[in-house]
């Protein structure tokens, strides 16, 4: 009977990797994480633990200097950090979405480049995709590139760019040829010291504090022909490949992060008395802690699932990456809120951490595809009769 039903379960190694992790965290990063989030400042202390233990870009294979670390594992390694710290965790999911096209489609040479740099933690990676005009709607770019002679010239403005002008690459998505639409669109990996690249004021932002976002400004930005990422007129599809793997990223956010205010509030309220007992002694209180673990059992299963789908690369991926991404941020958001409640007046003061994760939460929600885009793409897969039957 095992034998036709197996069990599905961390296999050693992937637990000994979240062991890691977190210990990294308990000691790194979340003793800093109410300072950046109060600051408003990028999480020195986590990138340099990460880089010192090899966390910073665990995706990066084996061949060009990385880790190698599957999607199972990377997805376990931005949970543990979103568990301690959401804006820390932007580190190494951001350094994936960035890199993951150079990766996908670029030449042989841009990947010994660019990935070893990130590899060795020579800079951050990210990626530049949205617009003042295309945000939900990517394919309406506005950037432009242009040849000239063995030189590309880019001219644009991205926007809500994740880590922007801490990173030292950017993979950035330009029209070459203006009457193809998506099909027109070419990727491209600029660097933050090319002349004409220039950063605008950080947003001033509900969560994430930590992980600066601002736009991004290319102004006859020329470099070299070979940046390109893999063929003329495949950036987009090279960008919606990425985003079906990445998406799982941002469901092992939303699960960390929830997580991690179910922990303190389960500690809250197991101290906390009223009418002489510990309020988690009242069965209103149980039901709501039961219904908190219960999602986010649920929304872990579906992200571990979904993380299989991309190591693998199975053709119900992109259902599977929009479902993780969706339900684990809806779950977050319900999660987080309710740990607010939990605390009553306490948690909505910044002095308990679940305001700040509430906080965090949110984006999930919203970066990498609105919830609402993400059940349109569950959608038209359905209808597409693409879905597992496992």
């Amino acid at each position: 009977m095992s034998d036709q039903y197996p069990l599905f379960a961390l296999s050693e190694e992937h637990q000994e990797i979240r062991k890691a992790i977190r210990e990294i965290c308990d000691a790194k990063i979340a003793p800093a994480a109410a300072a950046v989030d109060e600051e408003a400042r990028y999480p020195q202390e986590a990138h340099d633990a990460l880089i010192e233990t090899e966390f910073f870009a665990p995706h990066v294979p084996e061949a060009y200097g990385g880790v190698g670390a599957d999607a199972l594992a990377t997805v376990l390694v931005i949970e543990e950090i979103a568990r301690a710290d959401v804006s820390a965790s932007l580190i190494p999911a951001v350094n994936k979405l960035g890199s993951l096209p150079v990766q996908i489609g670029g030449s042989e040479e841009l990947k010994k480049k660019y990935l070893g740099a990130l590899a060795a933690g020579q800079g951050n990676f990210s990626y530049c995709l949205s617009e003042p005009d295309a945000g939900s709607d990517a394919a309406n770019q506005k950037t432009r590139a242009v040849r000239d002679g063995d030189f590309w010239v880019l001219n644009g403005v991205k926007r809500w760019i994740t880590n922007a002008g801490v990173s030292e690459y950017y993979t950035v998505l330009a029209v070459t040829d203006p009457s193809m639409r998506s099909k027109g669109i070419s990727a491209f990996v600029v660097e933050k010291s090319d002349e004409g690249v220039s950063f605008g004021a950080p947003e001033k932002k509900l969560g994430i504090k930590g992980s600066p976002t601002r736009e991004v400004y290319f102004d006859n930005v020329r470099i070299p022909a070979d940046r390109i990422i893999g063929e003329e007129g495949k950036g987009f599809t090279y960008a919606m490949q990425t985003l079906d793997h990445t998406r799982i990223t941002i469901a092992a956010q939303a699960v960390g992060v929830a997580q991690g205010a179910l922990d303190y509030a389960l500690g809250y309220i197991k101290e906390r008395q009223q009418f002489g007992k510990p309020i988690a002694e009242f069965q209103g209180v149980e039901f709501m802690v039961a219904d908190m673990g219960m999602k986010i059992e649920a929304a872990r299963q579906l992200t571990y699932a979904a993380a299989g789908r991309s190591e693998r690369g199975d053709k119900d991926l992109t259902f599977f990456g929009a479902a993780a991404k969706a339900f684990a941020s809806d779950v977050a958001m319900q999660v987080t809120t309710d740990a607010v409640q939990l605390l009553g007046g306490y948690g909505f003061t910044r002095d308990y951490p679940v305001e700040r994760m509430m906080r965090d939460a949110k984006i999930t929600q919203i970066y990498e595809g609105t919830n609402q885009v993400q059940r349109i793409v569950m959608a038209r897969q359905l209808l597409a009769g693409i879905q597992s039957t496992l």
